[in-house]
């Protein structure tokens, strides 16, 4: 199981190390975000948002800016969503041209607002899917991947037919999220759906879905043999998660980041998102992200509830910041408290 984590081989030359992914959350994802989590150490592969290739073709700057990243995050896939071939493999081409690693292809999100241009709703229309998958394939000569969900609802599981379909057309890995678009997030990720995939096809497996410990990416590993673990929502709320689990893969023991660790990432999170020339290349208002993440972070804190009130009052992002470090200088903050994973980030 060791050895299967320290390396991802996607194709010869190309290798993901160790075998960790963070997937691609919409409005999380980001350069900052992903930074954040390549400096905690431990994660292989970073991922955009998913981004709309619609969007792209229109040359709208707003998406643009989801595909903006540095040279300290790779490698790093961009992760397209759509549903008419010809733009998405012209996406997929500007993609390769902006020096992404990798392109990946959203079969995943179940928000209604993707399902309609592509996402999930492309599981219920393999011929379509044939159509995409071929085009994109032809239009770039970097790794293509895709994320998929395990079918429209649980009478249409298509984990099978997608990834013999997958590996015909020149797709390199699939990840796989154990969950039906109509589960949404509720329920069990079917692990063994993992499996399945993974007997089937010959190229790599990344198993996502309720990963929320080091301990989870282990049982992952031994239980379906997928050949990378990708974590989504509870990076969100744990950005060490990557590094724990490299503690762990290596010792069987990990660290747990202390409330003062955490009102350390926060504060520094929040002040590069303030930057000016950070701000700039960011599609989403910091105000929002601030108190979103604020949010996820804090849930383990001791008084983190009272911080979260009062971070959703301000009405500026400096306010927040300075809340934040106020709080955090408080004496009564720092207790080590048990991590705790979050619901509801559209991605996972």
């Amino acid at each position: 199981m060791l050895e299967r984590y320290n390396e991802l081989r996607i194709r010869e030359g190309y290798r993901i190390r160790p075998a960790a992914v963070l997937a691609p959350m919409a409005g999380v994802t980001d350069t900052v975000f992903r930074r954040l989590i390549r400096e905690q150490g431990g994660c292989g592969l970073l991922m955009t948002e998913f981004t709309s290739a619609d969007g792209l073709a229109r040359a709208r700057e707003r998406t643009k800016k989801y595909l903006y990243f540095s040279a300290d995050e790779r490698p790093i896939a961009a992760q397209l969503f759509g549903a008419a071939a010809a733009t998405l493999a012209a996406a997929a081409a500007e993609v390769e041209a902006l020096g992404f690693d990798q392109v990946d292809l959203n079969l995943g999100c179940p928000a209604k607002k993707v399902i309609k241009c592509g996402g999930s709703g492309l599981l219920r229309d393999l011929s379509l899917l044939e159509k995409i998958l071929r085009a994109v394939r032809a239009a770039v000569r970097i790794p293509f991947t895709l994320k998929m969900r395990s079918g429209w609802d649980e009478t249409s599981v298509v984990v099978r037919e997608v990834g013999r379909l997958a590996e015909d057309c020149g797709v390199e890995a699939i990840a796989l999220h154990g969950r039906t678009r109509t589960q949404g997030y509720s329920g069990r990720a079917d692990w063994s759906l993992i499996g399945e995939l993974k007997a089937t096809v010959r190229i790599p497996v990344i198993g996502n879905g309720d990963v929320n410990r080091p301990e989870d990416a282990a049982r992952m590993f031994r239980e379906t043999g997928c050949d990378a673990v990708m974590i989504g929502r509870a990076a969100a709320s744990n950005p060490w998660i990557f590094r724990q689990m490299q503690q762990y893969f290596s010792t069987g023991r990990y660290d747990q980041p202390s409330a003062l660790d955490r009102g350390r990432l926060l504060r520094e999170f929040f002040r590069r998102l303030l930057d000016p020339a950070t701000a700039e290349l960011l599609a989403d208002d910091p105000l929002g992200k601030m108190k979103q993440f604020a949010s996820r972070f804090t849930h383990s804190v001791p008084g983190g509830a009272a911080l979260r009130k009062s971070i959703y009052e301000c009405r500026r992002a400096d306010d927040v910041l300075a809340r934040v470090d106020e709080f955090f200088s408080n004496s009564t903050a720092t207790t080590p408290e048990t991590d705790r994973t979050l619901t509801g980030v559209a991605g996972d």
